[in-house]
């Protein structure tokens, strides 16, 4: 369906806007069946970025500016998230013995195993967008994409 339609407009849309509104809508409706997938684990999908950052550290503990550094949505609030996280158990906090200014973050095995639960769900909501396309297509979305975006 068009955005035109979805959005029942009456005034034609220019290319640009009809870029930026498909971008958005599209980008909640993702994010709306990404979320229902996280509610039985009553985690946000900022949450789940994080695990999936201390995941990448493979056991290492790792600062709260690497992992702001490394979230999709750079605007979260890393602070909040961890505390959210931390009384959860799915993650440790412990302060830096080199510099007491540091904290240090780790997942914990409970983490893992959300992650290693969710890894299968993940993976079918992602791929149940992208097998509406070509291989060929996916690429030349991701690069457009990216071209848009920098």
């Amino acid at each position: 369906m068009k955005i035109e339609e979805i959005l029942k407009s009456t005034v034609p849309m220019d290319n640009s806007k009809k870029i930026i509104m498909n971008i958005m809508y599209t980008q909640n409706i993702i994010a709306e069946n990404f979320n229902e997938i996280l509610k039985p684990f009553d985690i946000s999908s900022e949450q789940f970025n994080v695990l999936r950052i201390l995941r990448g550290q493979k056991g290492n503990p790792t600062n709260m500016f690497v992992i702001q550094e490394r979230m999709l949505a750079k605007t979260s609030n890393t602070t909040r998230l961890v505390d959210k996280l931390l009384l959860k158990e799915l993650v440790t906090r412990e302060v830096c013995p080199d510099n007491r200014r540091k904290i240090e973050v780790t997942i914990t095995k409970k983490g893992l195993a959300i992650l290693a639960e969710l890894e299968p769900k993940v993976k079918m909501h992602e791929d149940s967008y992208s097998q509406k396309l070509t291989e060929e297509e996916r690429i030349q979305l991701n690069e457009l994409l990216e071209k848009f975006r920098n």
